[in-house]
């Protein structure tokens, strides 16, 4: 039988040994996606069939299109999270590194016991460090390391993992997706999961102010760098002016990504406070946004990062189209070099 995560089955079995008895709280990362959510409902439920007691913490809710995952499933709050007396174990996954679940989780679990993640910036920050950066999506290596482990579960496991799956992989589209992916997703299919569900919960259930949210992201958009980035904006207020929340900026960016010769498209979104947050997709893996997103001391993936600003809107797009142009300059003399 073909091992997926062989390089992780030590850790994985090092992992069982120190959560042996103990409670567990699996931690996601702020403003949830599938691969987050089905993360964690796929772990959670793996570890409640192990004999724990385990509870899912997030500082955002669970998106509405992702509630189908988690009928029976408890998802606090950061606020209920930090009023629960118990001491437990912390398990982080799809979290880049330690703050993503916001800075209050990661003072309430200082000491990880684990991380599960696949995010290129994740250096290890846990007792035992999950983590393969091949991996297209956190919930393909749960899947891989289950399945190698010979665990059993059950048809909403499968469903939550085959989610996470197919929402990282861009519906198996993303330069990430490889041979694993499908083989796993095969697998997660022959023991329960849904993919006709998956789809239907996933992208046949926009908005009316999703839809409204996509006309003005679309009519801001702005091609820079000799046409090799397009950059949308949502400023303030714009939530509230269509009855939308942040859950549905989900999937925005990649309409400025897909306009053919853009390399690059970035979302970027002004709160009230002056904050900023900023969404980067590539085409190419060489241009690297998650470098790029590191310099606004963000982070995430080759093809996907983001990044948030406590302040500095105001001169945030000029910097922005800055490190940009330098970075595409620097792809253009690394390929006439070779």
């Amino acid at each position: 039988m073909e091992r997926y995560f062989p390089a992780l089955a030590e850790g994985f079995i090092r992992l069982s040994a120190v959560l042996a008895g103990k409670p567990v709280t699996v931690v996601g990362h702020a403003r949830p996606d599938g691969d987050c959510i089905g993360s964690q409902v796929a772990l959670a439920r793996v570890l409640t069939s192990l004999g724990h007691d385990v509870i899912c913490a997030n500082a955002d809710p669970v998106p509405r299109r992702l509630e189908f995952l988690t009928h029976g499933m408890i998802f606090l709050r950061t606020d209920e999270v930090l009023a629960r007396p118990e001491q437990r174990a912390a398990v982080f996954v799809d979290c880049a590194d330690h703050a993503r679940g916001g800075e209050r989780l990661k003072e309430k679990f200082a000491q990880p016991v684990a991380v599960v993640d696949h995010h290129l910036s994740n250096t290890g920050y846990a007792e035992v460090n999950l983590i393969d950066t091949a991996a297209a999506a956190t919930c393909e290596i749960l899947a891989g390391v289950f399945i190698d482990a010979g665990i059993v579960f059950d048809a909403q496991t499968a469903q939550a993992l085959y989610t996470g799956i197919l929402t990282d992989t861009g519906q198996f589209r993303f330069g990430a997706t490889s041979r694993r992916c499908f083989l796993i997703a095969g697998e997660l299919v022959a023991r329960g999961a849904n993919p006709a569900e998956a789809g239907f919960e996933l992208y046949e259930r926009e908005t009316a102010g999703k839809l409204q949210l996509l006309q003005r992201f679309l009519a801001s958009l702005r091609l820079e760098c000799g046409g090799k980035v397009c950059i949308g904006s949502l400023p303030d207020g714009i939530f509230s002016e269509t009855g939308t929340t942040v859950e549905d900026t989900e999937g925005l960016v990649d309409y400025a990504r897909c306009i053919e010769g853009v390399e690059i498209g970035v979302l970027i979104e002004t709160r009230p406070d002056g904050a900023v947050k900023a969404s980067l997709r590539a085409k190419n893996p060489a241009y690297r946004v998650d470098r790029i997103a590191a310099q606004f001391n963000g982070g995430g993936h080759a093809c996907a990062a983001g990044l948030n600003l406590k302040s500095g809107a105001e001169d945030f797009y000029a910097r922005l189209v800055a490190v940009l142009t330098q970075s595409l300059a620097q792809v253009a003399a690394n390929s006439a070099s070779l």
